[in-house]
């Protein structure tokens, strides 16, 4: 480091005590600790000082330039009867049930979206697409990133984990934060999210960001200015994007769990189209028709999407994409092909009432400790655990009712594990107007 402009720990102190800095103090920073010139020690200070002193727009913006640019950034050359393809990308902040984007990408597809989507793992209550997706049986999210542009060019959409070459900023500096207790930073999440989304060579993006006892962000005016920072960095860097402040106090859909999840999703693809999950699968597939520029009209891509549901075209652009990617598509046919758990317990309503609130957060944990997620990213999980949830917030319910129906291998944790169940529920004995879907649009 020696000869080198700046300091590491005079821009930790900078920033420490409240100050500004400057593009090419973060520009140092973050070339510094990419090509292992800054040491963790170092960063950790610094990711703390700027999670008690926060960033403001202009430092976000070279944040996230920084990361960007820290690896390689995909340019794409799609046309379709001479016309070029617009790409447009979905990122949801984490929630539990949350399998949105394996029915919203062969959707927007099917509209004449390109979709290249590079997701993530689950990591602590919540679940991850990748996991999600490997639940069918051989299906491939390693690709290299030119197989990635195959198949994106071949059938619409691509799904596969971040690579060596996308943002190796983020990759370092999001495991330095999950160990610093740093992760919920604003202009942290922000540059973590649109270093990867923008990498992909998208031209527009959807955003859904939840709030609520099973997400991150808890409070709707902490998810709403969230949504605002990402949306206005994104629109600085020219792209075009829509954020929707979402509700999570409660699973999405009826159930948790990577086979389950993927069981959802194919079911809604099928033709399923009733219950919280499909509403914001369709909102959020409309939304990025609309930011696509292939339409002005929310009404009429609403309408656009639900057909490439009734019509099967969705369906069959994902069947397409399986195949490609190494999976088994008979599984659209036969969701039994799925990893099954060898045992199914209910957990019964102990009074009547009306469900008045859910700890979501809770029941994503308990997936997890059942083998269904994982502490660490190098953790293997048990693809096959997890839970359907028959009562959501407003339902009647009486005793003797099913609440949760929970499906495992470990036979062992079955009383601890139903006893943690039956505490996740409170009921009412007045009826509870359920909480709204979609809080507002950004």
């Amino acid at each position: 480091m020696s000869g080198l402009k700046f300091r590491p720990q005079d821009i930790i102190e900078k920033k420490r005590d409240g100050n500004v800095l400057t593009s090419e103090e973060i520009a140092f920073i973050i070339r510094g600790y990419t090509n292992d010139e800054i040491p963790d020690y170092q960063i950790a200070a610094w990711l703390m000082a700027v999670f008690n002193r926060g960033m403001n727009p202009e430092e976000t913006r070279t944040l996230v330039k920084e990361m960007l640019h820290s690896g390689t950034v995909l340019h794409h050359n799609l046309s379709r009867d001479g016309h070029r393809v617009p790409l447009v990308d979905k990122h949801s902040t984490g929630g539990v049930g949350d399998k949105t984007s394996l029915v919203i990408a062969p959707i927007a597809a099917a509209c004449g979206v390109a979709v290249p989507m590079i997701s993530g793992r689950g990591l602590a209550h919540t679940g991850g697409t990748l996991d999600k997706l490997e639940a069918i049986p051989g299906f491939r999210t390693d690709l290299s990133l030119a197989d990635f542009k195959k198949v994106l060019k071949r059938c619409g959409f691509a799904l596969i984990g971040q690579t060596a070459e996308i943002a190796p900023a983020d990759r370092k500096l999001y495991a330095l934060r999950d160990l610093t207790a740093t992760v919920p930073c604003p202009p942290l999440i922000c540059g973590s999210i649109m270093s990867k989304k923008l990498a992909e060579g998208i031209d527009g993006l959807v955003l859904d960001v939840k709030c609520g006892n099973g997400a991150f962000m808890h409070s709707e005016n902490e998810a709403k200015s969230l949504a605002r920072l990402l949306t206005r960095t994104a629109r600085e860097m020219g792209k075009r994007c829509v954020a929707l402040v979402t509700d999570m106090n409660q699973p999405l859909g009826r159930w948790i769990g990577n086979a389950v999840e993927t069981r959802e999703a194919i079911e809604t693809l099928n033709g399923k189209l009733d219950g919280d999950f499909n509403d914001l699968s369709i909102e959020l597939a409309a939304r990025m028709i609309v930011v696509s520029g292939a339409t002005r009209s929310i009404a009429s891509a609403r309408k656009q999407a639900r057909e490439a549901i009734v019509s099967g075209a969705a369906r069959e652009r994902f069947r397409e994409n399986i195949a490609a990617q190494g999976g088994d598509p008979r599984v659209l046919d036969d969701v039994s092909l799925l990893p099954q758990a060898k045992y199914k317990t209910d957990i019964l309503c102990e009074a009547a009432g009306y469900v008045a609130s859910i700890a979501t957060n809770e029941l994503g944990r308990v997936v997890m400790d059942w083998g269904g997620g994982r502490l660490r990213l190098q953790d293997a999980i048990d693809l096959s655990v997890g839970l359907e949830v028959h009562a959501k917030i407003g339902d009647k319910v009486q005793r003797g009712d099913p609440l949760v129906t929970a499906y495992y291998n470990d036979k062992s944790r079955l009383a601890e594990m139903k006893k943690r169940l039956g505490a996740t529920y409170v009921l009412s004995k007045r009826p509870v107007v359920p909480p709204k879907l979609i809080k507002t649009v950004i």
